[in-house]
């Protein structure tokens, strides 16, 4: 193989692509004008549940909300 095969600059950079995604991703949000910004960001929110297991077996879930941080 060639050693100085084209690279992607977000991997260059030491990046992987999700972190390039949603970086590039709060940019355009950012720069969106209003209603669309404010309902991009309502968009941005994740929502899951965690359960942990013992013994074989699921316990209590836990829901979680997180934002992006970037």
């Amino acid at each position: 193989m060639a050693s100085n095969a084209a690279v992607p600059f977000w991997r260059a950079a030491g990046m992987t692509y999700i972190s390039y995604s949603n970086i590039c991703a709060n940019i355009v949000r950012n720069c969106l004008k209003e209603p669309h910004k404010a309902e991009a960001l309502t968009r941005e929110k994740v929502h899951f549940s965690l359960s942990k297991w013992a013994d074989g077996k699921p316990q209590k879930p836990v829901l979680r909300s997180d934002t992006p941080e970037i």
